[in-house]
């Protein structure tokens, strides 16, 4: 290597943008843009040596890679994988482990376990109609081998619900869930990114898939038990504004 030029930046050890994009696998027009947006930091950590010409620490490649994970097999948008990479790499990466694991769990938990549809019609005596347009909306997620648990403890909750009268003479139609839904997703999201950003590099994988996962059917219960009060405490407060 010839000597460096007095005053010149030391780029030793450091990264073109053609050397980074090979060893990233991701093309120099995609890592630009990450530039651009943000999500390779305040760029303190690059140095230039002309106006076209710039060299990069050699843990860009993980970002890099990190990134592009986070786009095509978390479909995240940009902005959301900059705010947790602006937690710091370690931390974004901790964050697929464990989202992984917790998925794995998942799958360990109950392995094929589904219910056809012949016996859920069966079990449920709800119209095979009823269910196409649940699946139709996303409310169930059936496959060829059936239905998973969720899925199963969903219609027996609207089996439940029709056989009390909610029925659609009154009115009560299938896109009555999807107030639940919609109500239910945004909570979702904030709880989940809340757990994973609390736990994640804070305790061992294992440990917080534990926590997660063990957390589940108590939550369940956490938000049965609060509609109830809201509801009841809606129920008066429109009897009292009636009055």
């Amino acid at each position: 290597m010839s000597a460096r030029a007095p005053g010149a930046p030391d780029t030793d050890g450091l990264l073109k943008m053609s050397e980074l994009a090979e060893r990233s696998g991701v093309s120099t027009g995609t890592i630009k843009h990450y530039l651009r947006e943000g999500l390779l930091g305040d760029g303190a950590e690059v140095v230039r040596t002309s106006r076209n010409m710039a060299w990069y620490p050699p843990d860009f490649v993980e970002r890099v890679r990190l990134i592009k994970r986070l786009q095509e097999e978390r479909f995240m948008p940009l902005k959301a994988i900059k705010r947790v990479m602006d937690e710091g790499p370690e931390h974004a990466a901790a964050l697929v482990e464990l989202e992984d694991r917790i998925l794995e769990r998942a799958l360990e938990a109950a392995p094929g376990v589904r219910v056809s549809a012949a016996e859920v019609r069966r079990r449920y005596a709800i119209p095979k109609n009823v269910l196409d347009r649940l699946a139709e909306l996303d409310v169930l997620t059936p496959t060829s081998r059936g239905y998973d648990p969720d899925d199963v403890a969903v219609i027996a909750a609207i089996s439940r619900f029709r056989a009390g009268g909610y029925d659609e003479a009154l009115g009560f139609t299938v896109f009555d869930t999807l107030r639940y839904r919609e109500a239910l997703q945004p909570l979702v999201e904030q709880e989940v990114r809340t757990l994973l950003d609390r736990l994640a590099g804070e305790v061992p994988v294992e440990r917080a898939a534990e926590i997660i996962t063990g957390g589940a059917e108590p939550l369940r219960e956490l938000i049965g038990a609060m509609h109830s009060k809201l509801l009841l405490a809606e129920l008066r407060r429109q009897r009292g504004g009636s009055g």
